[in-house]
């Protein structure tokens, strides 16, 4: 059984900041690639955020130079600074992880709501 928890969510005014943290925990062999999705009301679900197992990063164009996504064992954060209305979404992980040398899935956490006032 793996389980990934976000934590950090809320409402924050435009221009502030906020710390995301999703944590994976089971039985893990090890965890590849861990990512950043939104999905804002009445749109599709985005990526936001890529950081693979080497620590190379990638970014949706709308968060560059704003967000910045790492990672320390089992955990992913996305901090994010300069926060705008249009990045007002659910934030969820979702990491690809083997519990086994070759059983790889991916997992997705349970969505933290992130909300920039004007």
């Amino acid at each position: 059984q793996v389980q990934l928890v976000e934590s950090g969510g809320g409402l924050v005014q435009a221009g502030g900041s906020l710390r995301l943290s999703c944590a994976a925990s089971g039985s893990i062999f090890r965890i590849s690639a861990m990512n950043w999705y939104r999905q804002a009301p009445g749109k599709q679900r985005e990526a936001v955020a890529t950081i693979t197992s080497l620590d190379n990063t990638n970014y949706a164009d709308s968060v560059k130079g704003r967000f910045t996504i790492s990672r320390d064992k089992n955990t992913v954060y996305l901090q994010m600074n300069s926060l705008k209305p249009e990045d007002t979404a659910v934030y969820y992980c979702k990491a690809t992880i083997f519990t086994t040398i070759s059983r790889a899935l991916d997992y997705w956490g349970q969505g933290t709501q992130v909300t920039v006032s004007s």
